[in-house]
Order: structure tokens, then sequence, then C-alpha cells
């Protein structure tokens, strides 16, 4: 990809920004230092190599060149967004499920902010806020996508089963379309942005739906609980195995079956 490919692939859509690096250390980075200098509402960077990628916490997100998708968006949060923005994760998440599903294939989004397919995790998204004093000021919204299968880390690397578009799909794929595709879904949710339809439509994509998962804080301290659902503020809703529902909330939290 370069950057005269990717304007020319996005051009009608209403981006106010683009960005594009051969190699940088974090598009959210770059972005998070864009946003603090201005950057308006749908600003982009992108990255064809990521050399210090972040996943949630301390997490690294591997992005070697030209085989994989990493990009952030800046998001100036509307008025009625304000309330909502630890729902910033699910809509990237739920993007890349309608552009994924667009490849014949069935994603689902382990909660909060991973999508997997065949219970393989191919995408990550990490939504960090900018905030003036007590006002969120932009949302950046970072999306990693495993696309080919040297995007992928070796195994000693995992702390969950990984995988990539190519080796689901069992064919090379376009990562400009992808990029489109996933912009395009992720424009169309943010208008539906936390109505009934966007809670409905995660909801229906959840990963683990009816199954015993072990959920475990940063501390160390587990639960387990079958997956029943969300709660209206997108808090993750399960039943013990005493029968006894509990919700967690967002945060750092470990989600993973019980084999």
């Amino acid at each position: 990809m370069n950057e005269h490919d990717i304007r020319k692939s996005l051009s009608d859509l209403p981006l106010q920004g683009l960005r594009f690096y051969e190699q940088t250390s974090s598009t959210n980075d770059v972005a998070l230092a864009w946003a603090t200098d201005g950057a308006l509402d749908l600003s982009l960077v992108c990255a064809e190599e990521q050399t210090r990628g972040r996943g949630r916490g301390s997490r690294h997100w591997l992005t070697p060149p030209g085989v994989a998708l990493a990009f952030s968006l800046v998001v100036r949060p509307k008025p009625e967004e304000v309330s909502s923005l630890p729902l910033f994760s699910a809509l990237g998440a739920l993007a890349v499920c309608e552009a994924v599903e667009s490849l014949g294939l069935h994603p689902e989004i382990k909660w909060p902010n991973d999508v997997l397919l065949n219970q393989r995790k191919f995408c990550g998204v990490l939504a960090d806020a900018v905030w003036l004093a007590e006002k969120a000021d932009s949302v950046v919204l970072g999306i990693g996508v495993n696309v080919a299968p040297a995007s992928v880390p070796p195994p000693d690397e995992l702390n969950f089963p990984a995988t990539c578009l190519e080796s689901e799909a069992g064919r090379s794929l376009d990562r400009l379309s992808l990029l489109r595709e996933i912009l395009s879904a992720l424009l169309y949710w943010r208008a539906l942005f936390s109505s009934d339809l966007f809670m409905l439509t995660w909801e229906q994509r959840l990963a683990f739906r009816g199954q015993l998962v072990e959920v475990r804080g940063e501390a160390g301290e587990g639960r387990i609980g079958q997956v029943e659902g969300l709660e209206r503020d997108g808090s993750l809703r399960l039943c013990s195995p005493g029968g006894s529902t509990f919700t967690v909330q967002f945060g750092e939290v470990h989600l993973r079956p019980v084999v």
C-alpha cells in the first residue's frame, strides 16, 4: 500500500485527513498526538509496519510490513456519543465483522474488543480517549487485522490462539479493499451508535454465547459463568454455575472458554 492508492481507494468516504507511514511505532500513538494537535473528526492514520504496536494493557501487537492492516481513526465524539465512550471498541469490532462477512466468513466478537474466526483471533481493537479536564475531546480508534499468514505471531508470543483472513478464506485478499469495507461499515454503524439495533447486532455476534467461560481480571481473580448476552451499557452478562446472574464491566478482563 502507499498513500496515493489509499487516497484513491477512500476518495468517496468523508475522511477529513490522512497520514500514511511506511513504518511507525504505533498508529494509535501517532493519532493521539495528531488529535491533541487539532486533527479533525474522521482523520485517519495508516501504516505498513508498526514497531511498537499496542494491544490492551501492556501487550504488543505485531504488524510486519505488507501483510496486515494497521490504522487508527480520530473521532471527535458528538454530544449524543459522549455517554457511550466504552462502546467505541465495539463499534470498531462490529465494522470489522461486517467487512469480513462480505468475504463469506463468519466472525465473532470476543468481548469486548477482539474479533475471532473459528475461535482464533485475527483482529484487535484499541480505543484511547483524549481528555480535556473532564471532557472527552477525542477518541482514537485503532484497528489491527491479520491479513496474510506472515502477520500471525509465533506460537510462543500468543496469549490466545491466532489466525489470519487469508488462511481462513483460502485465498489472497486485497488489503485496500478490506480497509475501505471496514471504514464504510464503521461510518454506517456510527450513525446508529448505541441504538437498539447497534446493541442487538453486537450481541448477535458475541463469541462463546451459551458457553462456559472464565473471566479473569488484572489482579488474577477469576469467575466462571455462561455467556448470556449484553447489558444496555455494553457490559457482559453471565450466569454462574450456581444460577446467579452477574455482569462484567469494561476494563482489563481476560475471557477464555472453559475446556
